[in-house]
């Protein structure tokens, strides 16, 4: 067997288990793009290169339904991405922010993207809170979003668990409790020292 194509069909049954597992325990899955080289291409041949649903319809596509989603695993080794703002939303923060606030403290899953992001799922339906509106760096995926999942291969790298939904038994934490905490890791505001005026 061609070295290659055996990696490819690894890779291929690695995708699926894990999109499996997702829709059993009630997570919308949705296919994604396949990875060819330095850009994901999708059934509609899309100029888009960067990881991205295999539909353009793709909210239509997104599925619990385990058995169909072995099917569409089964040929095709497809990005994995997560439906938000169902079952759960996902605050996206960069590595300091998240990194600051602790890998336990959340006390439910935390996946971190190939370009080092936190992504936190939570229950669904919280607004970002002021302190964390206001940053260009901190995203929540609500209703008509998605996240890609471990073990997603992007072209930053592999999207990872840091903390598996395993380890909290699938349960999602209160999404104010999570911001409060990020919110408390910002690093304080710079004051600058107050200067006297000129005398002419």
């Amino acid at each position: 067997m061609n070295v290659k194509r055996m990696i490819d069909g690894l890779r291929q049954a690695r995708l699926r288990r894990a999109a499996v597992r997702y829709a059993e325990h009630g997570w919308d899955v949705v296919p994604g793009a396949v990875r060819c080289g330095d850009r994901f291409r999708c059934v509609s041949q899309c100029p888009t290169t960067a990881c991205h649903p295999d539909w353009t319809s793709w909210e239509l596509t997104a599925t619990r339904d385990a058995e169909w989603v072995w099917a569409l695993w089964a040929f095709r080794p497809r990005a994995i991405l997560l439906a938000t703002g169902h079952r759960f939303d996902v605050l996206e923060v960069p590595a300091f922010l998240g990194a600051g606030m602790g890998r336990g403290a959340a006390r439910g899953p935390v996946a971190v993207t190939g370009a080092g992001r936190w992504m936190f799922l939570v229950r669904p339906g919280a607004v970002l809170c002021p302190d964390l509106a206001d940053r260009p760096d901190v995203v929540l995926h609500g209703k008509g979003s998605w996240v890609p999942a471990p073990p997603t291969l992007t072209l930053d790298g592999r999207v990872r668990w840091l903390v598996d939904p395993e380890e909290v038994s699938w349960q999602l934490p209160e999404a104010h409790r999570v911001q409060t905490q990020l919110a408390r890791a910002l690093p304080a505001p710079v004051r600058r020292p107050l200067t006297q005026p000129r005398v002419a």
